[in-house]
């Protein structure tokens, strides 16, 4: 890229230091007494500043270590002696990187004093100089001009590659972090804040300060690097203005020129997580009315947008109760579900990150628990819905929680974090499609890339992506902001981890990759980035080195194509042999079913005339007990009538013995 920096008024280096330093109170002077230090500045301050002094125009720490009867020069002593080995241009910069920090209006104070370089500078970038972006003070843009000597075509090795560059003409460096010039007023320092971007704006709501949520709304423009704070109103015009709940460890999401507010810790938490939503076009809040059973309200919890719905999973709860769930909300239906995954879903955790590759995989890394940090990788099949645990690959990340990731294509990028101990200094990489990892870049010392609960998010500058950080909270708390350039060549990446690559491209890579800074690209002259030169250098070799072996891979493919096409034409003999099987199982399975129809019928009619016979025999039997009563009552007729007959013989024989008798001359007897 050829683009042209204009480099305007002020002083370079080393005159700036000077000037830091008269102003800081170091000039020699008598101000310049100890007393007079720590009156401007901390005492942390003050003993950092006296022995970046020291190491700029001295050196290394050579004197021997006060006695301990003597605290405040001890102190200075090992101020400086931590120092070590670190070059007076280094020290340089950092004493005015700080003096900024502790005095951001310093420059403006002493300006006037010292003369002002050349009117303009014309630099060529990637050429033999380099103009760096104005500072900003009060809100002022500060001209600053960083010029870097080539001559005999090297760099002076004073650089150091792990400050962090300020200006936005140094992002023709890849994957380094550089301080934008950022100007207008900044938000409060904070971490475990939301943050997300919309048409090149990122918005920061909420988070973390010294314990206190914070509810305020802020916009950087990231074409202007302008910041802006955003008076929201409430969705109703007619009711007051209702005061919005600070909240931090919640997750903004941006959707549909939205921004999606889910979840986060409050002062009075709800039994059930709120969603609420602010509309960037008219500035207004409003809750989200969603159906179905919520999740329980949480924090530090992973939302990631994939399609039209949310994934959430994890976090931590009002009783500080780690969570594994998993639930989904339809931003179609507005409707909750829990999903019960199969497989052995992530421990419970909080703090971790989440991504989404190939709309159909949800990746899980990091986080911590009560007692301790994690760098596992689960990933969740989101069609299957089944947990699994892959093998990483590569520079695989230490422990860590509190990290923020984006992804850019198939890379997913991993900033900041910490393992209950100390910031992660490492900005690492994940190819997504092969599961191997890199480190992008590395920083030292307590800066803000270093932080907990940082927030990271991907944007466009000058047409390439650009990864921007802000805040977090590493022993304090910050609200700078930081901004990578990634090369992010996965493929080549993950070439150069399984492949090594030839002797003469090996040399040049170790001698440009170290210093992963400003010097990288001027090195060569006006080639162009040097580490777009080594990457095609690499791929140039591996390709030649690789021209023989891919013949011979061709022709091993012949033949196995061959192979493979003679099995599959017995595989189609075989299929056709099945289905004429299966063809003639068809057939007879037909014929047994025109049978069994058959006889179901028969049974159905053998069932119909066994009823029928039921019921006469049912009928006989009523008949049969009939006729055997009557048979019983023919009987008793006929014991009654033979009683009879024999009654009447008897009155008969009666009768002729009295006719008899009269006959005789004997009276009848008397009846009793």
């Amino acid at each position: 890229m050829a683009a042209m920096a204009r480099a305007s008024s002020g002083l370079q280096y080393p005159d700036r230091f000077y000037a830091a330093a008269s102003y800081a109170g170091f000039d020699g002077s008598p101000k310049s007494s100890s007393k007079a230090v720590r009156s401007k500045f901390s005492d942390e301050a003050a003993l950092l500043l006296y022995g970046l002094y020291q190491q700029a125009t001295i050196g290394r720490c050579n004197v021997p270590e006060p006695s301990s009867w003597h605290a405040i020069e001890k102190s200075k002593w090992k101020s400086w002696n931590g120092l070590g080995n670190m070059a007076p241009a280094e020290a340089m910069r950092l004493f005015v990187k700080i003096l900024e920090e502790e005095e951001p209006g310093w420059y403006s104070r002493v300006s006037s004093f010292f003369p002002e370089p050349e009117p303009v500078l014309d630099v060529q970038i990637n050429n033999d100089s380099k103009a760096a972006e104005p500072i900003i003070e009060n809100g002022n843009s500060i001209p600053e001009t960083k010029t870097i000597s080539t001559e005999n075509g090297s760099l002076p090795e004073t650089q150091d590659k792990d400050v962090l560059v300020e200006g936005l003409g140094s992002i023709v460096v890849y994957d380094q972090w550089v301080s934008p010039p950022v100007s207008g007023l900044r938000p409060k320092a904070r971490y475990e804040h939301g943050a997300a971007v919309i048409q090149d704006k990122m918005y920061i709501f909420g988070g973390n300060h010294n314990g206190r949520y914070l509810s305020d709304l802020h916009v950087l423009d990231l074409r202007s690097w302008a910041w802006t704070k955003l008076e929201a109103k409430t969705q109703s015009p007619e009711s007051p203005p209702e005061k919005l709940t600070p909240c931090a460890g919640h997750s903004l999401i941006p959707w549909e020129n939205k921004l999606l507010s889910v979840a986060g810790h409050t002062k009075d938490p709800s039994e059930a997580i709120q969603v609420r939503v602010f509309d960037v076009q008219t500035s207004t809040w409003s809750n989200l009315k969603t159906y179905g059973k919520p999740p329980v309200s949480r924090g530090g919890q992973s939302v990631t947008l994939v399609g039209t719905s949310l994934v959430i999973f994890g976090g931590q709860d009002a009783k500080r109760t780690l969570l594994n769930d998993l639930h989904i909300l339809d931003l179609e239906t507005m409707t909750w579900d829990e999903i019960d995954a199969v497989g052995a879903p992530p421990s419970p955790r909080s703090d971790h990150a989440a991504a989404v590759h190939a709309e159909r995989y949800l990746l899980i890394f990091g986080g911590g628990s009560h007692a301790t940090c994690f760098n596992d990788l689960h990933v969740l099949d989101l069609q299957a819905m089944e947990w699994s645990r892959p093998t990483q690959q590569g520079e695989i990340p230490t422990p860590r929680a509190g990290h923020a990731g984006v992804t850019v294509g198939e890379n997913w990028f991993i900033v900041g974090g910490g393992d209950n101990k100390n910031g992660v200094s490492e900005t690492v990489v994940l190819n997504m499609s092969t599961l191997v990892w890199s480190v992008v870049t590395s920083v030292q010392g307590r800066v803000p890339i270093a932080s907990e609960g940082i927030s990271l998010v991907v944007s466009s500058y000058g047409g390439e992506d650009i990864l921007v950080s802000f805040g977090g909270y590493n022993g304090r708390y910050t609200n700078e902001v930081n901004v990578l350039k990634p090369s992010h060549k996965s493929t080549l990446q993950s070439k150069m981890i399984e492949t090594p690559a030839p002797d003469s491209v090996s040399a040049v890579h170790n001698i440009t990759n170290p210093t992963r800074d400003v010097e990288s690209e001027f090195e060569g002259g006006q080639e162009g980035k040097i580490r777009e030169i080594v990457m095609d250098n690499i791929e140039s070799e591996h390709l030649k080195n690789k021209s023989e072996q891919t013949k011979e891979l061709v022709s091993t493919l012949k033949s196995e194509k061959e192979e493979l096409e003679s099995s599959l034409n017995k595989e189609k003999i075989h299929s056709l042999q099945l289905k004429q099987e299966l063809s003639d199982a068809e057939n007879r399975n037909a014929e047994l079913y025109k049978e069994l129809q058959s006889v179901r019928s028969q049974l159905a009619a053998e069932q119909s005339r066994c009823f029928k016979l039921e019921v006469d025999v049912a009928e006989l039997r009523q008949k049969l007990q009939t006729m055997e009563t009557l048979q019983k009552e023919l009987d008793l007729l006929q014991r009654q009538k033979a009683a009879s007959e024999e009654a009447l013989k008897a009155k008969q024989k009666q009768g002729s013995g009295g006719v008899w008798g009269w006959l005789a001359g004997s009276p009848p007897p008397e009846e009793a």
